[in-house]
């Protein structure tokens, strides 16, 4: 009896360990983008990307549930199809590219919220500055490919006031509009790699 109790102790705690087990997953760069659109001349917007980033997700739960996400993008990678505009965009008028080479996010929750809709908040660093963010995120599922690898999908969209991160050019119509406006908004599709036990 006392053999049996040990036995099923310890399958109770070898169980609790495989649930337990931190799950680290890369981006995968491929199958991921960087997107964000401003508003100009207060009658259109203004869309681009970045075309360099990487991050990685830790989670303990299948389901992501109070996951850890850490977020690097290449500001220098930034593309809004105008070579004059994006030079514009990487000097000290904007993200001082030379300076601040990268964008951080750093998660410090992650909770579903109901079904396949998760929020997000974390600490983004722009330049030298960091401000708390809160992204709405819809998790896509999670899927084998055809080589065997696991997949998992999210797309997080948020918004943000460029102006709180120092990136404050700007001018003014004729009508006394502004031609950048301050609110941006981000979109992250975003696909993860588990990475293979070693």
């Amino acid at each position: 009896m006392k053999k049996v109790i040990i036995l099923s102790a310890m399958a109770l705690f070898a169980a609790g360990f495989t649930t337990n087990a931190q799950t680290k997953w890369d981006i995968d760069p491929m199958h991921t983008s960087v997107k964000f659109s401003v508003s100009h001349l207060t009658v259109s917007e203004v869309e681009g990307s970045f075309k360099i980033f990487g991050g990685s997700v830790d989670s303990k739960s299948p389901d992501f549930n109070n996951a850890s996400i850490n977020f690097t993008v290449d500001v220098s990678s930034i593309n809004t199809d105008n070579d004059m505009r994006d030079k514009h965009l990487k000097s000290d008028d904007f993200f001082n590219a030379e300076k601040y080479p990268k964008m951080t996010f750093a998660s410090t929750s992650f909770k579903k919220v109901k079904g396949n809709m998760y929020a997000l908040e974390g600490n983004l660093t722009i330049r030298d500055v960091t401000k708390k963010v809160k992204f709405t995120t819809i998790y896509g599922g999670t899927v084998k490919d055809p080589y065997g690898n696991i997949k998992a999908g999210f797309k997080a969209t948020g918004r943000i006031s460029r102006k709180a991160y120092n990136l404050l050019w700007n001018k003014l119509t004729e009508a006394g509009g502004a031609v950048v406006g301050d609110e941006v908004t981000i979109t992250i599709n975003a696909e993860l790699g588990q990475q293979k036990a070693k």
